[in-house]
Formats: C-alpha cells, sequence, structure tokens
C-alpha cells in the first residue's frame, strides 16, 4: 500500500502531527479484527483529510466508502459546527463498530451513515457537498466522480484514494483490469476542465481535485 520507503513514512509520521486517541483505538481494533486491514486510511493519510477538511471548514461532506469509519472521523475534524458529514457504504456488518466509535466522538451528531449501492444513495441526496472523499470499489470511480462533480461547488474538493494502485498504474507491464480502470480514471480527471489535481504519493496515491 505505500509507495514511499518505509523508512522515509516513518518519518514524515513523527514529523507529522500525532493520531488522535480515539482514532488509535479504531486502527488498533481494525487491525485486530477486520478483514483487510490496510483499507484503513491509517495515521499520515488521515492526518492529511484532516488538514484539508480544517483548511476548507465544510458545512456538508459526502464520503463513500467508510469501512469503520477511520476517515470519517478524520474529515469530521475540520467541519463546521453546524456541518454534517454523510458516509456510505454497502457492508452493513461494520455498521456497529463504525457507530460505536462516532459516538464517542465530538461529531456523533453531525455524522450520518447510509447502507446501500453508493450508485443509487447519491442521486437520493439532496444538495451539494463541499468535499467529498471517494475510498470505495474503484471500478466504479469514474461513476461516482460523474456524479458529485456538478454537485461541488468552486472551491470544493473531490479526494480520491488507492489511485496508484501499489504503484502498478505507472508500470506498463501491469495490464490487468484493475489497474488500467484506475489509469483510465486518473487520465480522465486530469483532462477534466472542471477540476484541477494534485496527486499525492501517499500510501496507495491520494488525488486531490479541486473544483474550478
Amino acid at each position: 500500500m505505500m509507495v514511499v520507503h518505509p523508512d522515509i513514512e516513518r518519518y514524515v509520521v513523527a514529523h507529522s502531527s500525532g493520531e488522535p486517541e480515539l482514532l488509535a483505538k479504531l486502527r488498533y481494533e481494525t487491525e485486530r479484527k477486520v478483514l483487510l486491514p490496510r483499507m484503513l486510511s491509517g495515521p499520515l493519510q488521515g492526518r492529511i483529510l484532516a488538514l484539508l477538511s480544517k483548511m476548507l471548514r465544510p458545512k456538508k461532506i459526502l464520503e463513500i466508502g467508510t469501512f469503520t469509519g477511520y476517515s470519517a472521523l478524520c474529515l469530521a475534524e475540520g467541519l463546521d459546527k453546524d456541518g454534517m458529514l454523510i458516509s456510505i457504504d454497502i457492508n452493513e456488518e461494520l455498521e456497529d463498530m463504525v457507530r460505536s466509535y462516532w459516538l464517542q466522538s465530538p461529531w456523533a451528531t453531525q455524522l450520518h451513515m447510509k447502507i446501500g449501492p453508493a450508485l443509487q444513495v447519491i442521486p437520493a441526496l439532496e444538495g451539494s457537498f463541499d468535499l467529498v472523499f471517494i475510498d470505495a470499489d474503484k471500478v466504479n470511480n469514474e461513476h461516482y466522480f460523474n456524479l458529485v462533480v456538478d454537485r461541488v461547488p468552486a472551491g470544493g474538493l473531490i479526494l480520491v484514494d488507492n489511485v496508484l494502485w501499489n504503484g502498478k498504474v505507472a508500470n506498463e507491464e501491469f495490464q490487468d483490469k484493475d489497474t488500467n480502470v484506475i489509469r483510465r480514471f486518473n487520465d480522465l480527471v486530469h483532462a477534466d476542465p472542471r477540476v484541477e489535481n494534485t496527486l499525492l504519493p501517499v500510501r496507495d496515491g491520494l488525488l486531490v481535485l479541486r473544483k474550478i
């Protein structure tokens, strides 16, 4: 999942703001009890998500892909005092775990989880989103982007995780379906005149898109 040398990664984490206690507890439980714990955003990416959210001060955040709720708590750190975060996930098995940690946070009343296919849930949601985080099934990244891009106001952010796919996107020897889907998506948004973009080599690649 990390494309940066592990020694550099450790140094960067050591010289970044620390992981809040609640998030450390959630990460610990995820790593020990949940299948594929590497799907968690983790301390470094979590601090980046929190920082971007704090800079933007969004009134409404949409997260596509909840997992155990770690990234939602990071994004919630920047919420406007009257703001809300909606997180969508198709897996209801982790809902109790997610909610138990959300309830321990200062944003318990501002966090909302919706269970179901995001392609069906998103069109039913009302209003615009100041910040969108896409971290779900990669084959649908393009569909998710197209569903939200025109609902993000100028200056708003769309963040997309796992866009380096273990570094495979930069190596033409890899021509499997998943890698090519992500390459296509990266090329598509890079050429989209509605956004400006920067791809950060953080963990498995974090794409930051700003709506123009």
